[in-house]
């Protein structure tokens, strides 16, 4: 308990950071230590390339991606909160947690992993996954799976049942109403089965 304390006592704001993620003292340390093994130069940041030591994303078809939501635009390095916030969206969402309309949304609830996920898509950052980013993505998890004329099929489908809009893309509400729209035909379909 004694290191625990004295690696909290390092960060600064550490209470807020775990009021805000929902991380615990032992979650905080152990990414405060995982933090510090790849900040290789000891300058206290991140580059992408630092994120190269992580087996799991390097493996990850759209480990690019995932890396990248680690940056703002323009952002060339990444400090030990921010890297915490993002680490947050990973986090099962906590039901338990009370809602204080004071708060800002927590970052593991619903609404934030979705927003996480839209962006890992619009890579443009233009509020919209086009047809040529959601074929990106496809190409990246699907590789040689399925034939390229498979993949358009796929991407025309997906934003034809998507976009309610008609505008030839998906906006972050379309993306979510979808998701919405799955999860419940999931639920649905299991206790069908039962």
């Amino acid at each position: 308990m004694g290191s625990t304390n004295s690696t909290l006592s390092k960060i600064p704001n550490v209470e807020e950071l775990m009021q805000e993620t929902g991380f615990t003292p032992a979650h905080v340390v152990r990414l405060y230590d995982r933090f510090e093994a790849l900040d290789k130069e000891k300058t206290g940041h991140l580059r992408p390339q630092d994120f190269g030591a992580i087996n799991r994303l390097a493996m990850n078809p759209i480990g690019d991606r995932i890396i990248g939501a680690f940056f703002s635009p323009g952002q060339e390095t990444v400090d030990f909160h921010s890297f915490v916030r993002i680490l947050a969206h990973f986090r099962p969402a906590d039901q338990k947690r009370p809602k204080d309309p004071s708060m800002p949304e927590p970052v593991n609830s619903r609404t934030s992993k979705l927003k996480f996920a839209f962006q890992l898509y619009d890579q443009d950052k233009d509020g919209k996954i086009s047809r040529a980013e959601l074929l990106q993505v496809l190409r990246s998890m699907l590789e040689m799976q399925v034939t390229e004329e498979q993949l358009e099929s796929i991407a025309d489908r997906t934003i034809q049942e998507a976009d309610l809009d008609k505008d030839d893309a998906i906006s972050f509400e379309e993306f979510r109403k979808s998701l919405e729209k799955v999860n419940i035909d999931h639920k649905m379909s299991i206790r069908f089965l039962r």
